[in-house]
């Protein structure tokens, strides 16, 4: 039993470290930039990037943010697991990226990444999610909000989109904890003080 799950956990773990590597903190680094935690929204992503980087430095963000999610779940695909485990796998990346174990356990709000986990699970769930985004940014033009709309119709869409019903909990999950992720976000559309990039 240990020996089968062994390859699943190890690789549970990697995703893990992989979704802790903070792009946006490294590259920032790199780049002679202050720490995205003190600056703009305080959150380490591409949207606050964007803010004091300039758009070359928040693309790059975002494409390894987003390959943070894809490699380890496109890895547990090609091992051969079952839909439960590779929906785990895309937790685990996700998850690393909330609290990195590198960067004290403070990192972003996770959209790019969970996009990533989905792509590699279900390109088609990805594409509804990535769908309702565009259409929800088309509208306010807040990203904050468009986030908040995918994430709550993701699980919804995982219902016709998912056959496992394991996988579909974690994806839920993954949805509840984004939506959790922007509490200050939500605060502020409430009060009608959101800026239009947050």
């Amino acid at each position: 039993m240990l020996e089968t799950l062994a390859l699943p956990i190890s690789l549970l773990i990697i995703a893990y470290l992989i979704g802790s590597l903070s792009s946006a903190i490294v590259l920032c680094k790199l780049a002679g930039l202050p720490d995205p935690r003190t600056q703009g929204s305080g959150n380490p992503g591409a949207t606050n990037v964007l803010r004091f980087g300039g758009k070359k430095l928040a693309a790059m963000v975002l494409l390894i943010d987003v390959l943070k999610g894809v490699l380890p779940v496109a890895a547990a695909h090609a091992l051969g697991f079952d839909m439960v485990w590779v929906a785990a796998t895309a937790f685990a990346a996700f998850l690393g990226h909330l609290f990195p174990v590198f960067f004290q356990f403070n990192g972003g709000k996770g959209v790019a990444t969970a996009l990533g986990g989905f792509l590699a699970l279900s390109p088609t769930l990805a594409g509804a999610g990535l769908l309702t985004w565009l259409i929800a940014f088309a509208v306010s033009r807040i990203s904050s909000l468009s986030a908040l709309t995918a994430a709550a119709l993701t699980p919804v869409y995982s219902l016709w989109l998912i056959d496992s019903i394991g996988a579909r909990w974690l994806i839920l999950l993954i949805a509840l904890m984004l939506i959790a992720r922007h509490h200050t976000n939500i605060r502020r559309l409430l009060t009608g003080e959101e800026d239009k990039s947050a």
